[in-house]
């Protein structure tokens, strides 16, 4: 997420940090290069002037402190600066402060919450929509999907097979249905039947915002009053989803953003732009296309992603959501016995690991990594090919990997589709690994 602006911002502020001494000149030097690599990842410029305005306020005397160092103060300002444009408040970049995520969304005392997703076609709504709804399951709120795109050939239909497997039900859409308001109005209905708590309406989408999408959401708005009307735009548009923005806020009203696909090339100057042009929190992001990659949006958090800082309390939280606990306490107690792990174990610890998501996303989480680890290949398919070479070996030769002489490794290597030598590299580092684990 943000690998190009992270990489140049970092650098900057390393070369800040690695000063003991620091001129008003320095500081200048170094912002005016900050404010181009914003420019260059599409910040608007109102915002990068901003953005570097401030910064420059907050840092005269910095330079001059001696009980710290200054290139780490003015590194703490232009993250404190990077999350303000994300949406953080003070109080949540005050000393001790308890990070917080951007505000939740409004539920309704009463009755269910209803859910508005708009946006543009391409934009992942329809899609979005089905992750907002697991996250919202499993936060125990009983959702329910709402099709409500009459023009898209089989939209329901893709709506649906996303809920399937989730266990979401799916309301609305009748065949030949037109009459969107009435569509929705029966759909909640039948939703608030099965006890539904947030109900989840996929509005139809355009090719470009026009005034007949705006008339249609107008009254579908008036007919069944949402709590949240949040827009779906695409991460990798830059400036084109900030302008989406104002033209949903001043056509419909907006309540939040949710911006997608920023797993993806983005240069990030959406998500650094939307909240200072329009003022609206940016909810959630989209981090990937399974179902359970859609994060809610924390400021000070992402700020320190963005810098190569790493986010140790989002690792612990995708660690807490996706790992078997039982099982890594058995791994980690037999790693450590005198035994040590086998390779059976080793495959149970490798899918565990891969249940987290990508590597390249697991590492940027780590503090500091992410520079160490530059020109480094970090490629998912490399644990497959671990995987298959593992699962080529017989239950004994997992359990005992001396017996594997030079036959048996090449029966696992034409059995696994890699060569003699991977199979080599892997049981060598395999070794490497147990001890190691054995001394800590």
């Amino acid at each position: 997420m943000f690998a190009g602006i992270g990489e140049q911002l970092g650098a900057v502020l390393r070369r800040l940090t690695g000063r003991g001494v620091l001129s008003e000149a320095d500081v200048g030097e170094a912002l005016t290069e900050i404010q181009r690599h914003l420019l260059d990842a599409d910040v608007s410029v109102e915002v990068a002037e901003r953005f570097v305005a401030h910064v420059r306020e907050r840092t005269v005397g910095a330079v001059r402190l001696s009980a710290v160092n200054p290139g780490q103060q003015v590194a703490k300002l232009v993250r404190d600066e990077i999350a303000r444009m994300l949406g953080a408040r003070d109080e949540q970049l005050a000393p001790g402060a308890t990070a917080r995520r951007a505000p939740a969304l409004d539920f309704a005392s009463v009755g269910p919450t209803v859910i508005f997703l708009v946006g543009l076609q391409g934009s992942g709504k329809t899609t979005t929509a089905a992750k907002l709804a697991r996250r919202l399951k499993l936060e125990q709120k009983a959702p329910g999907l709402i099709a409500a795109d009459v023009y898209r050939p089989a939209a329901r239909a893709q709506l649906a097979q996303l809920a399937e497997p989730l266990g979401i039900p799916v309301f609305g859409g009748s065949e030949g249905e037109r009459d969107v308001p009435r569509l929705v109005r029966e759909g909640l209905r039948d939703a608030e039947r099965a006890r539904c708590r947030t109900v989840i309406v996929d509005t139809a989408g355009r090719l470009q915002i026009d005034v007949a999408m705006m008339e249609e959401l107008r009254a579908l708005k008036a007919a069944v009053p949402p709590r949240e009307v949040l827009l779906v735009a695409d991460g990798l548009t830059g400036q084109d989803a900030v302008r989406l923005a104002r033209g949903f806020q001043d056509g419909v009203g907006l309540t939040g953003v949710i911006l997608t696909k920023l797993d993806g090339d983005a240069r990030g100057g959406a998500a650094l732009s939307i909240h200072g042009i329009t003022g609206l929190p940016i909810k959630y992001v989209g981090v990937g296309e399974a179902t359970d990659a859609l994060e809610p949006l924390d400021p000070v958090r992402l700020a320190g992603r963005i810098l190569g800082q790493g986010d140790v309390v989002a690792l612990v939280e995708k660690a807490a959501a996706t790992l078997d606990a039982d099982e890594a306490k058995r791994l980690a107690q037999k790693a450590r016995s005198k035994q040590g792990m086998d390779l059976a174990d080793f495959l149970v610890a490798l899918r565990q690991m891969q249940a987290m998501g990508p590597l390249k996303q697991v590492v940027g989480l780590l503090p500091g990594l992410g520079a160490k680890l530059k020109g480094v290949s970090l490629d998912d398919r490399r644990l497959k090919h671990v995987e298959a070479i593992v699962l080529s070996m017989t239950p004994d030769e997992r359990a005992t990997p001396k017996i594997l002489n030079g036959s048996r490794k090449l029966r696992i290597a034409k059995g696994s589709g890699r060569s003699v030598q991977e199979v080599n590299r892997l049981l060598e580092q395999f070794q490497q690994m147990r001890k190691f684990i054995q001394k800590t």
